[in-house]
């Protein structure tokens, strides 16, 4: 029996690269879901974060359902595309100006749930299309 030790990564999650992460994720050819890709954190081009930052948001994602993948060994993510969900989240906030608004509207506060983003980044793209 192999016995891994996994060591403990005390971090905070960070929603802008949680968006940079779905976005970098979304445009790779290869997450087209016919093939399962183990992506070290450093090949995403994530310059001044470090992997194990990029690593456990890409576990996070996986966790939300926002992706298809798995945690490997050594923690490191194998993936394969993004899910509906991830779709559906990515396009509530990919345009930058909602996603300013957005981070501007919860400014202030010690700590946002996704749901409560993503509820935001909904409002503001209805206040955008003058639905509201």
């Amino acid at each position: 029996m192999q016995v891994y030790e996994c060591r403990e990564i005390t971090m905070q999650r960070d929603m802008d690269l949680v968006r940079d992460l779905l976005l970098r994720l979304e445009a790779d050819p290869l997450l087209d879901g016919t093939r399962w890709i183990c992506l070290e954190p450093s090949e995403l081009g994530f310059g001044g974060r470090s992997a194990e930052e990029v690593g456990y948001h890409l576990t996070l994602l996986i966790e939300a359902g926002f992706i298809d993948g798995q945690v490997g060994i050594e923690s490191l993510p194998i993936l394969r595309r993004l899910t509906w969900q991830g779709h559906e989240f990515l396009d509530s906030i990919r345009d930058p100006d909602i996603w300013a608004k957005t981070k501007e509207r919860t400014k202030g506060l010690t700590s946002v749930g996704l749901a409560f983003i993503w509820e935001i980044a909904k409002a503001e793209i209805r206040t955008k299309l003058g639905l509201s």
